[in-house]
């Protein structure tokens, strides 16, 4: 839907955040303000914009003219893996298509409309992304965290911010690298002219990947992944930029596609955010990624069964 009312900032705003500044001119709360700017609805200047964007005073603001209570996931009875739950935190097992909370093209059928229906409530201030405290992409599969107690949310999110809960992915990848492991450590942001896409780019946010070679089928890999930090899209990006997108991938990826992107979110490790317990997950693999791999061990006249065990190995 289309904007459709509008307002100039006026010189009191005038270098405020554009969350802050559409807030105070539409008469939303901060956190339904943030939701707007977020989805894409709330226009600076007829341009999607961060919600920390600085204001200037006389740039015109634009909103679509909603009920604040309508900006809210609702519950729905949808089908949910979940791997482990208690009191404070969920951990699901993410099916690869699923996007993980509303947003504009996805009202409905989220990973937050499934934890709705099975909890009833979930802390955080923002309406829409009740829970989450990082994410997964739509195409991307495996564990997620979801907290279910505001004491385990915020610690959870402090947590993640101090780089104290661990995050391992397993991905198959166009081309051989050329080392048995490395490090990426490149800056992303959104890429100038199309705010869809991701990319290195000078002045982003800093981004660390690393990465390890589990095995080589010559046209394609599989690695093992190890994120230090927690970008959009940036196991996707960083493959990228060092020639070896990930098999499937329809946005950072090249032809020939698979039938879906095979990345997948294997192990999860962390320090229970109350109860201090050490905790340890995996994922297995999603049978048409399974599949695949198979097909390349074929291809290969590689035993299958030791491929798997070799590259199923929480240290690899």
């Amino acid at each position: 839907m289309a904007p459709e009312l509008t307002a100039r900032v006026p010189e009191e705003l005038a270098g405020e955040r554009f969350d802050v500044a559409l807030a105070r001119l539409s008469g939303l709360t901060r956190s339904q303000a943030q939701i707007l700017v977020r989805q894409g609805l709330a226009l600076l200047m007829g341009q999607q914009a961060a919600p920390s964007r600085k204001v200037s005073a006389g740039e015109e603001i634009s909103w679509p003219p909603r009920e604040p209570e309508h900006l809210h996931a609702e519950p729905q009875d949808l089908p949910l893996a979940i791997v482990f739950e208690d009191e404070h935190l969920m951990i699901i097992d993410k099916p690869r298509g699923q996007v993980v909370h509303p947003a504009a093209g996805h009202r409905d059928g989220t990973l937050v409309n499934a934890v709705l229906h099975h909890v009833g409530t979930l802390p955080g201030g923002d309406l829409m992304r009740p829970g989450i405290v990082h994410r997964l992409d739509k195409d991307t599969s495996g564990l997620m965290l979801v907290a279910k107690s505001e004491v385990a949310f915020r610690r959870l999110q402090r947590m993640i911010a101090a780089r104290a809960v661990h995050r391992t992915y397993d991905a198959l990848v166009y081309g051989t690298p050329k080392a048995e492991a490395g490090t990426v450590d490149r800056p992303i942001g959104r890429r100038p002219g199309d705010r869809q896409r991701f990319g290195v780019v000078a002045g982003g946010r800093e981004a660390v990947t690393h990465w390890r070679l589990g095995e080589s089928f010559g046209r394609e890999s599989w690695l093992r992944l190890r994120l230090e930090t927690g970008r959009t899209h940036q196991i996707r990006v960083h493959l990228q930029s060092i020639g070896l997108p990930v098999v499937g991938d329809p946005v950072y990826g090249t032809a020939p596609h698979a039938q879906g992107q095979f990345l997948h979110a294997v192990r999860l490790r962390l320090q229970h955010p109350v109860t201090r317990m050490e905790l340890s997950f995996f994922a297995p693999w999603p049978p048409d990624m399974l599949g695949h791999l198979e097909g390349l061990c074929r291809a290969q006249h590689l035993d299958f069964g030791g491929v798997v065990e070799r590259i199923g190995r929480e240290d690899s």
